[in-house]
């Protein structure tokens, strides 16, 4: 099938997917909150009003306070912008690592391929959160070393599945074609080979912000992650904790934000794998 059709056969299985579109709309809905962030939010993050302490749910704070006065749909919509960061930035690193060692493996294969395999399960083996625990401990936390760490940590799913789609693809005719024509293999490699392996790397990479969005609020809920008093959806639920007794507000909303969203890019993700599925376009070609 021609790219044209092949795009045009993808919209519309993706159309049909309700979850799916739910999905891209709760991920189109994050990313305008977290990138017009000063303009929609009603208060600065960090305004203190001691006269609206712990405030409950009302027309000024349509999501209440915290114990600082401080209104807590504006330091919500403000953690939108961590999640975001983390998550697409601590992806991308991952995605990068992962692409490259899969690329290299897959196509070179013999004991560069074992070297790396085995780099793999040895990662696979450590407990990732328990590592990632461990790596904050001596460097510090911050917004900036979460996310690398968070990348450098998660990048082996991806290589494990660029592998497999270089070992299929490098004995495609259109690979022989470009060896005979005396193309480079960092030519075959990224411009003929990895242009035709990104489709299961996007759905990889549209769940895995889901995962880096959840480890990102468990660091900074056990309080190694982003530091207050920069909001993020982790460390308000440790004030909701605080105070789960009087602001159950504190604990609700963040934990629903964090819930969305993680369902959001699932949904986006399991949507847009089952429309490149090519196992299902002769059915939808009928």
């Amino acid at each position: 099938m021609a790219n044209g059709a092949l795009r045009s056969l993808f919209w519309r299985r993706f159309k049909r997917n309700r979850l799916a579109l739910a999905g891209g709309v709760i991920v189109f809905v994050l990313f305008v909150l977290a990138v017009f962030a000063p303009l929609i939010s009603p208060y600065k993050p960090d305004d203190i009003d001691r006269r609206h302490i712990l405030e409950p749910p009302e027309i000024t704070h349509p999501l209440g306070t915290d114990d600082l006065g401080r209104d807590l749909l504006s330091r919500m919509i403000y953690g939108a912008r961590i999640s975001l960061a983390v998550g697409f930035v601590a992806v991308g690193i991952a995605t990068l690592i992962g692409m490259v060692l899969g690329a290299l493996a897959g196509y070179y294969g013999s004991w560069l391929d074992r070297i790396v395999m085995r780099f793999i399960d040895i990662m696979l083996s450590i407990p990732t959160f328990f590592l990632i625990l461990a790596v904050i401990a001596f460097i510090g936390p911050s917004i900036w070393n979460i996310m690398v760490i968070i990348g450098l940590t998660s990048w082996m799913g991806v290589a494990r599945l660029v592998r497999a789609e270089f070992l299929s693809l490098k004995e495609r005719e259109f690979v022989l074609a470009a060896k005979a024509v005396g193309a480079s293999d960092i030519r075959i490699i990224f411009r003929h080979i990895m242009i035709n392996s990104m489709a299961p790397v996007l759905v990889s990479a549209v769940l895995g912000v889901a995962g880096a969005v959840l480890v990102e609020s468990a660091l900074s809920f056990l309080g190694i992650g982003v530091q207050p008093p920069t909001p993020s959806w982790g460390n308000i639920l440790t004030l909701g904790k605080d105070n789960i007794e009087i602001a159950w507000w504190l604990s609700v909303f963040p934990g629903l934000a964090i819930l969305i969203t993680v369902l959001g890019y699932n949904l986006l993700g399991e949507g847009i794998r089952d429309s490149i599925d090519p196992r299902l376009w002769d059915t939808e070609r009928k």
